[in-house]
């Protein structure tokens, strides 16, 4: 089947100016680091930046394909569906891997992991997720746990907060649901530094700091938990439920 992965970029970022190309503290530009990754995993055929500036070439890794997008999808109020059903127009495939230049961090073990459980048909599509075991709160009150009964946090209800680490679906989830989620997911469980998103000035402040005192020395392995393969036995903060802003 005929993987490629795409990465969507603009250069016009509201909440951190030229973000995807800001470089790290003795480091690349940020877009560097997920495009390099990609370009390890095995199975893909071709991975694209897909972002409206031409100047964006200048930043991508030797073997990255560059596409231009309409400038139209630039918008604030753009959604990430519309530009992935753009692409899915442009560049045909059976299966798509999605990730952003905002997660440097996610590994090449738990792509191929998302990926080789989709290619073998157990499952329509995968995620990255974090795990969320800790004391909750919605609407003023406990969430997870009762206040005249506090569990260990162990003994809380495990939750998984979508990252934006990387989506993998088979076209048709795409084509007939609009979305990068299909029916039977897979969810592979990623570490907190994987699941590390850079949207704020601050955010970048402590990716900077990982990068440069924890994983530039190439003293740190990054280990991940077991992976969750059914929808129905965890419950999943989306991403997708507050409308997933287009990168």
């Amino acid at each position: 089947m005929k993987t490629i992965a795409v990465v969507p970029m603009k250069l016009n970022n509201q909440r951190l100016p030229q973000k995807n190309t800001k470089s790290f503290t003795n480091g690349k530009p940020l877009c560097h680091y997920i495009l390099s990754t990609l370009l390890t995993v095995k199975g893909i055929e071709a991975v694209y930046a897909y972002c409206s500036n031409p100047c964006i070439q200048e930043y991508l890794p030797k073997g990255v394909k560059y596409l231009q997008r309409p400038e139209s999808l630039d918008q604030d109020t753009t959604k990430m569906n519309e530009v992935l059903q753009r692409f899915l127009t442009d560049v045909p495939a059976d299966i798509y891997i999605m990730s952003h230049a905002t997660a440097p961090f996610i590994s090449k073990k738990a792509i191929e992991q998302g990926l080789r459980a989709v290619v073998s048909g157990d499952h329509d599509s995968s995620f990255a997720a974090k795990k969320l075991q800790d004391f909750l709160w919605k609407d003023g009150m406990p969430f997870n746990y009762e206040l005249d009964d506090i569990p260990r946090t162990q003994d809380l209800p495990a939750y998984y907060e979508e990252t934006s680490g990387f989506y993998i679906y088979k076209s048709d989830v795409m084509k007939k649901h609009n979305r990068r989620i299909g029916e039977a997911p897979f969810i592979v469980e990623v570490s907190e530094i994987e699941a590390i998103d850079i949207d704020e000035e601050e955010d970048f402040m402590i990716a900077d700091a990982i990068y440069n005192h924890i994983l530039r020395g190439g003293t740190l392995k990054i280990d991940r938990p077991m992976q969750h393969s059914t929808p129905f036995e965890i419950d999943v903060y989306s991403v997708d439920s507050i409308g997933g802003a287009a990168a």
